[in-house]
């Protein structure tokens, strides 16, 4: 799944969390020496570490709010951890700001330093969880696949049950598009046999099927590998055991066009 906050594909994310992970980590380390060898230029520099990390986490903060937003697909397991994910995140940073407000009313070395190791605590499981929303979930890998082509996406309204979807020409077979229509989101795909539609949400797990592969008229789910005949929606392989919802499609004037239900 795309991120849509990225430079050239790179999703910024996973690259700015670096710098309050290292940061942060650091002023528990170097708040420990201090308090140890007696050095207090140490607890500057862990001082320092505090501030810089407590500024970049925000910053990060920014793309992550934009992926949890566009991104994650709704309605999913992937929506749920990642919004665990923030909100551990959002503690994380409450606590290191406590720490470091003691730290200024010069308050006990001890109380700093049992706030900045449940602050660490925090910082490395939210850090787990953000990276099985990666591994795991593929949020912001960038999928590619034999003839997939490049990742296509529009936002489209519908006009008398139809929702005019793509030029006649724009996919080759076995790419996909991903039609957001609303707040539903619908995969346009082209076949051996022809244009067709479908959910983009794996009934399984939640998993983008945009964001999947399709060969020879089924699509996979990236997250765990479920199955669906692209042409009636149903199953093909597990573990998913419920069906998909697919939608006509025809083509009038070089244009593809997608019968949206009615409501």
């Amino acid at each position: 799944m795309k991120s849509k906050a990225h430079i050239k594909t790179h999703p910024l994310h996973p690259i700015l969390i670096s710098f309050p992970v290292a940061f942060l980590s650091g002023t528990l380390l170097f708040d420990l020496l201090a308090v140890v060898t007696g050095n207090m230029s140490l607890w500057q520099a862990g001082s320092y570490l505090e501030l810089a990390g407590m500024i970049s986490a925000v910053v990060a903060a920014v793309p992550g709010i934009i992926d949890f937003k566009y991104t994650v697909p709704p309605d999913s397991s992937a929506k749920k951890r990642a919004a665990k994910h923030g909100l551990i995140n959002s503690a994380m940073l409450i606590v290191f700001l406590a720490a470091y407000i003691l730290r200024n009313n010069e308050s006990d070395d001890l109380s700093i330093l049992a706030l900045e190791a449940v602050g660490t605590v925090l910082l490395v499981t939210a850090g787990w969880m953000g990276g099985t929303l990666v591994h795991r979930n593929h949020i912001g890998v960038y999928n590619r696949y034999a003839n997939g082509g490049k990742w296509k996406e529009a936002r489209l309204n519908v006009s008398d049950g139809l929702i005019e979807a793509a030029e006649e020409s724009e996919l080759k077979k076995d790419q996909m598009k991903l039609l957001l229509v609303g707040d539903k989101r619908i995969v346009l795909g082209r076949s051996e046999n022809g244009y067709v539609a479908f959910d983009d949400r794996c009934s399984h797990k939640g998993g983008s099927l945009a964001g999947g592969t399709m060969i020879c008229g089924t699509v996979q789910c990236p997250w765990h590998g479920s199955q669906f005949s692209t042409e009636t929606g149903e199953v093909k392989a597990g573990p998913v055991s419920q069906k998909i919802n697919t939608y006509p499609t025809t083509q009038m004037g070089g244009k593809i066009y997608v019968r949206f239900p009615e409501p």
